[in-house]
């Protein structure tokens, strides 16, 4: 079974991209072009750096950065998490060894 694809149009910087996607990323693929078109714009903005090449890629180091400090985010609170369960699950066998005593 074939997939749909989707030709999507996208805006960054003022100028035209035609860029094709799985149809059903077509809604993702819009949401990244307008982040990036935001951030590039935001760089460009700034006036110290000149150049679409440039500033594409000042974005692109700002965006794996952004994702490095939020996958390490993600790590912390699953740690966090799991070693919550391991209490909880600790705590539920301590219940029920003790409940298991007094039935004795």
């Amino acid at each position: 079974m074939t997939e749909q694809t989707a030709q999507v149009s996208v805006r960054i910087l003022d100028k035209e991209y035609q860029v094709a996607c799985p149809a059903h990323e077509r809604t993702n693929l819009l949401d990244s072009a307008e982040i990036l078109n935001a951030k590039m714009r935001e760089i460009r903005d700034g006036g110290r750096i000149v150049g679409l090449d440039r500033i594409a890629v000042m974005a692109a180091l700002n965006m794996a950065n952004d994702l490095i400090h939020a996958n390490a985010r993600d790590q912390e609170l699953e740690g966090g998490i799991s070693e919550r369960l391991k209490i909880i699950s600790d705590r539920v066998d301590n219940v029920l060894s003790h409940s298991k005593q007094l039935d004795l």
